[in-house]
């Protein structure tokens, strides 16, 4: 017996996804039959990833977006459903980070921290979701069948890590933000859930696990392993499913039990 999950029919918007996981979630979603907002500040990257995935058989499209301004948001979103329609899923993604102790963070190194990575998403989601709830109340046009909104944590927004301690606050954030809009929204049939990534070789950090600082970290992993983009994908699809509907709230550890 198999059991496959069919997006089709469903729009699903990519924040960051130029590079690194949110272009991986984009092409993952585009196979699953949903037509894809592709949307970040690298355009041409974005252009080049539609390319990709019309090649393939999928439907995509591109938007610019920054998610540290909130007209660019608004803009943004307008433009996908003008364009598209409406926004059924919600992969919010965007993030950055800096290396260094907490004693030498600056106001500059934590406003650019927590201006995209937990402020930014929560008015992509506030956006997003006053969209979805709009079409759940009846009061804008589209048929409802239930939003998904899926946050992009980490695990160190559960497991503090070294040197990047702002890094971590801010995805403690987005964990607690995820719980906050599942109990607000879940009554309109909105599910917000969270996937914490452990460890991911992605093109940002992939040199670093050739270096000896990288190798010894894969040694202290409880599986001396690292994982790849495509090692998300099933979680990501489960919870756009409309089949997911009884998951919410949930955070979702993808990590090989590093956070354990």
């Amino acid at each position: 017996m198999s059991y496959s999950i069919d997006l089709s029919g469903r729009v699903a918007l990519v924040t960051g996804a130029s590079s690194g996981l949110g272009a991986q979630f984009a092409r993952t979603l585009a196979r699953s039959g949903a037509a894809v907002v592709l949307a970040g500040r690298r355009v041409e990257r974005l252009k080049t990833l539609r390319a990709e995935i019309e090649a393939s058989g999928g439907n995509a499209h591109v938007v610019g977006l920054d998610v540290t301004d909130n007209a660019s948001i608004r803009s943004a979103v307008a433009h996908a459903e003008t364009e598209v329609g409406h926004i059924d899923i919600l992969i919010n993604n965007s993030g950055v980070s800096t290396t260094q102790k907490l004693t030498d963070v600056t106001p500059e190194d934590y406003d650019y921290v927590f201006d995209t990575n937990t402020k930014g998403a929560f008015f992509v989601a506030q956006e997003v979701g006053k969209r979805m709830l709009a079409r759940a109340k009846g009061s804008a046009p589209g048929t409802f069948t239930g939003g998904r909104i899926v946050n992009i944590a980490s695990m160190a927004g559960i497991r503090v890590l070294g040197q990047i301690g702002i890094y971590c606050m801010s995805k403690a954030a987005v964990v607690h933000m995820t719980r906050s809009m599942a109990l607000e929204w879940g009554r309109y049939g909105i599910n917000v859930n969270a996937i914490c990534p452990g460890y991911i070789d992605t093109e940002i950090n992939h040199e670093h696990w050739q270096t000896e600082q990288g190798r010894k970290l894969i040694e202290m992993l409880p599986r001396k392993r690292i994982g790849k983009p495509e090692d998300l994908d099933a979680a990501l699809v489960m919870l756009c499913a409309k089949e997911s509907h009884f998951i919410n709230g949930a955070i979702i550890q993808a990590d090989d039990g590093f956070a354990v």
